[in-house]
């Protein structure tokens, strides 16, 4: 059995000085039970703990890590890019560069700028939706994650038209009152939404693929119709792909759907697991942001050289290698049948959904299509599956709403290691409601 003295010491003593021991909530373990794992390295497809403990990674720093961590060709970059400073506060021609790149790799994207995280990515990329528009609701989905901007911090009122609630503290109702909440996959609830607000929605706003509420993937249809919405009624489509971009495809969902929005939002995979973000879209919304337009947005930090320079190596890497992205889904596609089969071995019948190298198993029989079927998994099951993985080397995301990321470092050997500690966790997970 895996022991973490450690990681529990340092956790104790975490949270005297920082709030909840954690610097980002769903580490806290809170949703699974135990105390969380304090990790100090990590190459290809392990982490290794404070305790010496070793883990296979599915989370692989929740996406960015395609090629596994410390991957050379990354590392190599940012060894390069170091000693000519951390940081400028002024251009430098590797943001020409990457801003090119992804130009050149992303269909919506027509002009991009470079922020410092996904979070500012979708904020930024909101407000230039109302500047743009000159409106100032935006429909956003249940169960779709853009990030702690307060616009995104709110959940539905109790019918398709009424306004939305604060989620938290510190959001007001201001804020809340101009933002719609409509269930993920369902156009017609849209529609209402769109006409009880005539001339007043600035811009939708959703996942493509969503990714956390775990995995929930489009229903056939449903962003075609949203394309089609959006068209009529002069509505910008945003398209948050911070977890899809890179990751499903060169050019992200929106080439793997053939399906164009009108904005996307980045993150992740584009720093190479540098903290970056960046927003972009079609050139004459793209020229609203300041200084060629009115919509004011500024970083410091925003196109550091040493996270440009990462992002370079990672994107540059994917555009010369497609045959990425085939080994990953056949590597996924494996670990999912394989899941499949121990489940029928075993009599039980869950749900497990995948799109590429991303993949979720809810403990629910329903099909999950939206946050509700989400939330009729067995969330208590899915902590004493966790904790059982855990203890067996398999690091998975800390909640039953998150969905599981492959990288190119996994190999046949590691995913015979996975299906034979998924079988055990699931005997084990479901040992206590058989004594």
């Amino acid at each position: 059995m895996i022991q973490a003295p450690v990681s529990n010491e340092l956790f104790l003593r975490a949270q005297n000085s920082i709030p909840g021991g954690v610097n980002s909530p769903v580490r806290a373990f809170r949703a699974v039970g135990g105390n969380p794992r304090f990790m100090v390295s990590a190459k290809g497809p392990y982490m290794f703990d404070e305790d010496g403990n070793r883990y296979i990674d599915f989370i692989n720093s929740w996406g960015p890590m395609i090629l596994g961590h410390a991957a050379e060709v990354v590392q190599k970059a940012v060894q390069d890019a170091i000693p000519n400073s951390l940081s400028f506060g002024a251009p430098t021609r590797k943001e020409i560069e990457i801003a090119e790149l992804i130009v050149s790799m992303v269909p919506g994207i027509e002009k991009v700028r470079m922020v410092n995280s996904g979070t500012e990515a979708t904020m930024s990329a909101i407000r230039v939706a109302r500047g743009y528009t000159g409106r100032d609701k935006i429909i956003k989905f249940e169960g779709c994650y853009h990030g702690h901007g307060d616009s995104f911090l709110i959940s539905a009122g109790s019918g398709a038209i009424t306004l939305g609630v604060p989620d938290s503290p510190g959001v007001t109702k201001g804020t809340a009152n101009d933002t719609l909440t409509a269930p993920y996959n369902d156009l017609e609830a849209v529609k209402t939404l769109v006409e009880a607000n005539k001339e007043q929605v600035a811009a939708i706003i959703l996942e493509p693929v969503a990714g956390n509420m775990g995995l929930v993937l489009p229903k056939a249809g449903f962003l075609q119709g949203l394309r089609n919405l959006c068209d009529q009624q002069g509505i910008v489509l945003i398209f948050d792909e911070v977890m899809t971009g890179f990751r499903l495809a060169p050019g992200g969902a929106q080439q793997l759907y053939g399906i164009t929005p009108d904005m996307t939002t980045l993150g992740k995979i584009i720093g190479g697991g540098m903290p970056v973000g960046a927003y972009g879209g079609k050139r004459e919304i793209m020229d609203y942001v300041a200084p060629a337009g009115p919509v004011y947005q500024a970083g410091t930090l925003s196109g550091n050289p040493i996270a440009m320079a990462a992002g370079m190596a990672m994107l540059t890497y994917l555009k010369e290698h497609p045959e990425v992205y085939t080994q990953l889904e056949q590597t996924t596609t494996r670990i999912v049948t394989g899941m499949q089969q121990n489940l029928q071995q075993l009599g039980q019948r869950y749900t497990i959904n995948q799109v590429g190298s991303m993949f979720s198993i809810f403990f629910t029989q329903e099909p999950v299509f939206d946050f509700d079927r989400a939330r009729t998994s067995d969330t208590a099951l899915f902590g004493r599956y966790f904790n059982s993985m855990l203890q067996q080397g398999i690091y998975l995301a800390p909640s039953q709403y998150e969905a599981l990321f492959v990288s190119t470092a996994i190999s046949g050997e590691l995913v015979d290691a996975y299906l034979q500690a998924n079988l055990q966790a699931l005997q084990e997970a479901h040992a206590p409601a058989t004594k």
